[in-house]
């Protein structure tokens, strides 16, 4: 099968670019992803010598809340700057990235006592801490008074550094890590089986006829996933499984990538519901999730409509004329092409029970993230609530279920498993290695820095620009922190209050925050999903780029369209 017998991910290759002439000397070669997350990183450790160090007054509006920053509490603060300090954060980076642990925000000072906040006042605490502390006494907003604010309401100090000694939060990305090696080992056992070459070339020849119709179908379930609970990394799982199914209907790695990439990714883009990203936002904002959904439900329906043109025209073009494609092919891309011109084989029994069970492995996946509760409190008895560490022991389990169903034997499971790990470990250890660029700039005090400046930037707009701004603003901010989540909670609480004084509805600022994540996350380097996904594909990043740059110029003029839409009108929310 094609993801067997070809390298593994970012293995160097000699084979010669299409149209290239036998002899001719290779002109510029993009680097590998791991050589672009690197320049990355480098051009981070410069900033961190440039840009000064700074907080937020953070405060924690309850016993069990999360850390918010103070909106107009911005002060300068003293970090270890040194060139050694730094270069060591650097050279930890991938360590860092991996299993780097944050203590938490202290909350005391060296003497035992209280912190006080340094710029913030009790009037700048109750309006950050309102809607949490409304909620906590069940009593309306408007009777929340600042002697229950400051009561509340604990003052925290500034982030704490991350390493990976350190005792609190893992912030490091070895549970992902782990995720993608559990899926490798889980694909290869399964494709030793023979299943699954049986099943690929079984489903090509039934869509053989009508290949369009599954990319639409596929990028539409993606693109479900991402706007209702944030499908992400869930995605690198299908990689192994999409891609040899495009090539062999005639249409190249790009188109497969795409289809799960750009599906899902687009419908995060355009959440409606998904709690990781707008109810997250929502919250810190102080408005309900629902407020501004009808804006984003016609966002998902038109980005989504437009996405999937725009994959279907690429689609065409090379099914019509593969030359046209703009990767080279590799080694056993024409072989599994002509699959679809052949008989598909006959599955045994066996075989059956193996695709079975891998498919039910990923719809149980898929149901086990979803938080059914967070729909409705009826769902809470259905709502499994497992992230990595479960779906890791997830698909090694199934691994094993389908190595002995398939008779594989004790060798020749464990081999499978030990060479699927193998496979995934490109993408594994990008994952950590792009998580270290967000570990560079924590532990040098930089992102409220960077925050502060955006906020700085939309401050005093006027109603008209005010949403378009904003999501623009958002936009690098969410290259510098990557998880929806993570820049919700950071962005909310101070981009929020800007609202009121521009007249616009704090549903816009949401709407905004997440387009500008969703926008950022199909093209950024910083991305676990886009890095990691690629690399599984075997697709050049600097090849992705240059196809997607209209795409994305498109959504980025279509968003902002929308911004300006949702600022004058109710769709918009209140």
């Amino acid at each position: 099968m094609l993801a067997i017998d070809t390298p593994p991910p970012e293995a160097p290759t000699e084979d010669l670019e299409a149209g290239e002439e036998p002899g001719k000397k290779k002109g510029f070669k993009f680097p590998t992803a791991f050589t672009v997350l690197f320049f990355v990183l480098l051009i981070v450790f410069g900033l961190t010598f440039v840009i000064k160090p700074g907080s937020y007054d953070y405060v924690r509006c309850g016993e069990e809340g999360d850390a918010i920053p103070v909106p107009g509490s911005y002060h300068s603060i003293e970090v270890d700057a040194t060139f050694g300090s730094r270069l060591k954060d650097l050279w930890l980076s991938p360590v860092n990235g991996l299993y780097g642990i944050q203590a938490e925000q202290p909350s005391v000072d060296d003497k035992g006592e209280p912190l006080k906040a340094v710029k913030a006042t009790p009037e700048d605490i109750l309006k950050a801490c309102r809607e949490s502390i409304a909620t906590a006494r069940e009593i309306p907003p408007d009777q929340v008074t600042v002697e229950m604010a400051t009561s509340d309401a604990v003052v925290l100090g500034p982030k704490a550094q991350i390493g990976p000694y350190e005792n609190g939060a893992l912030i490091g990305a070895v549970q992902v890590f782990f995720f993608v090696l559990a899926i490798g080992a889980f694909i290869t056992v399964t494709m030793r089986t023979g299943a699954l070459d049986a099943g690929i070339a079984r489903l090509v020849h039934r869509f053989k006829a009508k290949s369009i119709v599954l990319i639409i179908i596929l990028m539409i379930v993606f693109s479900l996933g991402g706007t209702t609970y944030g499908m992400a990394e869930e995605t690198l799982g299908f990689y192994a499984l999409i891609v040899p199914i495009m090539v062999a209907l005639g249409y190249d790695r790009l188109v497969g990538a795409t289809v799960i990439l750009l599906g899902a990714g687009v419908g995060t883009l355009a959440s409606t519901v998904n709690p990781f990203a707008t109810g997250v936002a929502s919250a810190g904002a102080g408005i309900e999730l629902g407020n501004g959904l009808p804006l984003r439900f016609i966002m998902y329906i038109v980005l989504t409509i437009v996405t999937i043109l725009y994959v279907l025209r690429y689609a065409k073009k090379i099914k019509k004329d593969p030359s046209k494609s703009i990767l080279t092919p590799l080694p056993g891309d024409d072989q599994l092409a002509g699959e679809s011109d052949e008989a598909p084989p006959v599955m045994t029994g066996r075989q059956k029970a193996v695709m079975w069970i891998f498919i039910l492995t990923f719809v149980l996946m898929i149901f086990s993230v979803i938080p059914w509760s967070d729909f409705s409190p009826s769902l809470e008895k259905i709502t499994l609530g497992w992230y990595f560490p479960e779906l890791a022991a997830l698909f090694l389990v199934g691994a094993v279920v389908i190595g002995l169903v398939g008779k594989l034997g004790e060798e020749g499971m464990v081999n499978g498993i030990v060479a699927g790990m193998g496979d995934f470990m490109g993408a594994a250890l990008i994952i950590a290695l792009a998580r270290g660029v967000t570990v560079v700039m924590n532990n040098a005090g930089i992102t409220d820095t960077v925050l502060n400046s955006l906020e700085s930037a939309v401050s005093s707009l006027s109603s008209g620009v005010f949403a378009v701004v904003m999501f623009i603003v958002n936009i690098p901010l969410a290259f510098l922190v990557p998880s929806s989540s993570g820049h919700a909670t950071l962005a909310m609480p101070i981009m929020a209050p800007l609202a009121d004084f521009a007249g616009v509805s704090r549903a816009m600022v949401v709407t905004a925050y997440q387009s500008a994540s969703g926008w950022v996350n199909l093209i950024t380097p910083t991305s676990a999903i886009v890095m990691g996904g690629l690399t599984l594909a075997k697709v050049g990043y600097d090849k992705y780029i240059r196809w997607v740059a209209p795409l994305m110029v498109i959504l980025f003029v279509l968003v902002c369209a929308f911004m300006v839409i949702g600022t004058y009108t109710p769709l918009g929310g209140t």
